[in-house]
């Protein structure tokens, strides 16, 4: 079982950035793809990131192409969002995602159930 802390959330103006953790634990964790989604107020959670067990392969959603970048350290068995000019649209709870199957890539469309607590992130105007 894996079990996923996440980290570095906070209140940032428009423009600003922040950088999210990710400390994940359980024996296959360096062989999973992860990711990040996130869920504003009212809205559905939506897929943000994700990045293969190795960290060669990386995919972003569209609305946050050119501003995040996803990386991951298997030593420390913690992966990271890079969160820069960030916008008031990206307030929301970022959760971290791994992968059900080691080697296999993290489903954004149906993720597995492997989800951290979550960390809110505020953007202000």
């Amino acid at each position: 079982q894996v079990q996923l802390v996440e980290s570095g959330g906070g209140l940032v103006q428009a423009g600003g950035s922040l950088r999210l953790s990710c400390a994940a634990s359980g024996r296959t964790v360096g062989s999973l793809a992860m990711g990040w989604f996130r869920q504003a107020p009212g809205k559905e959670r939506e897929f943000v990131a994700s990045i293969s067990w190795s960290g060669g392969i990386t995919n972003y959603a569209d609305s946050v192409k050119g501003r995040f970048t996803i990386s991951r350290d298997n030593n420390k068995k913690t992966v990271f969002l890079q969160m820069d000019s960030l916008k008031p649209g990206d307030t929301a709870v970022y959760y971290c995602n791994a992968a059900a199957t080691p080697g296999a890539p993290l489903n954004r469309l149906n993720p597995s159930n492997n989800w951290g607590q979550g960390t809110q992130v505020t953007v202000s105007s």
